[in-house]
């Protein structure tokens, strides 16, 4: 009798995983992104709205040459000498933000009702 309520008890628990690892997936994606440079906001884009396209950022460090096709946002090139940022490749929503050291870019994802009223161009 023992080990059935404890099969039963694993069997709920395992469930209740399942069904929360299934919300987690279907829940709403991040579609907004800044682009920033040193601390300061230079785009901030709305990927669900936004038309394939590509676009240079200048910093002080140089040029970043960012792609954004089918929703999706990467840096594409970058004059950088270690391009680890080219090689992070599509900005995942649950991913780390992308970043340039050398040029002190990052692109990451923001709340869309984040108080931020207009894009940047």
């Amino acid at each position: 009798m023992k080990h059935k309520i404890l099969i039963i008890v694993a069997a709920l628990i395992f469930a209740a995983g399942v069904v929360g690892s299934i919300m987690v997936l279907n829940s709403p994606k991040k579609k907004t992104v800044n682009i920033k440079s040193r601390g300061k906001v230079l785009y901030t884009l709305d990927l669900e709205s936004e038309k394939d396209r590509t676009f240079d950022v200048k910093t002080d460090g140089g040029v970043n040459t960012i792609e954004i096709k089918d929703g999706k946002i990467r840096v594409k090139e970058a004059d950088c000498p270690d391009k680890t940022c080219v090689r992070m490749g599509w900005l995942e929503s649950s991913a780390m933000p992308i970043v340039c050291l050398p040029h002190g870019l990052i692109i990451e994802f923001v709340d869309a009702d984040s108080g931020v009223d207009a894009i940047a161009e």
